[in-house]
């Protein structure tokens, strides 16, 4: 069974910075892609960035597009989100996501990931 862990979460300032990792594991496959979501309270869960295991190419909510980066380490079946300027609206509790398969479009969307980690808290507060 896939397992999908999450670290990295906590407390940090407006303006701060974090990163967070998604380490993969009990599976083998070339072609996957892997995603982030983040749920506040009382909100739907959505994306906020995704990256495809073949190539590398990414994806990113408009609402981080300059301050997340996404990445990989393809021996260690790792991918990291470094978080950067984080605002208040920026928390929420974070999960990662695995998809396996190759996609034209990276996908996007929580209902096209089967495979979840136990999420990670992200507060930003002053």
């Amino acid at each position: 069974q896939v397992q999908l862990v999450e670290s990295g979460g906590g407390l940090v300032q407006p303006g701060g910075s974090l990163r967070l990792s998604c380490a993969a594991s009990r599976f083998t496959a070339k072609y996957y892609a892997i995603g982030w979501f983040r749920q506040a309270p009382g909100k739907e869960r959505e994306g906020v960035s995704c990256i495809r295991s073949s190539d590398g190419s990414t994806y990113y909510a408009d609402s981080v597009k300059g301050r997340f980066t996404i990445s990989r380490d393809n021996a260690k079946n790792t991918v990291y989100l470094q978080m950067n300027s984080l605002k208040p609206e920026d928390t929420a509790v974070y999960y990662c996501a695995l998809v396996f398969g190759w996609y034209r479009e990276i996908p996007q969307k929580r209902e096209q990931y089967p495979y979840w980690g136990q999420g990670t808290q992200v507060t930003v507060s002053s």
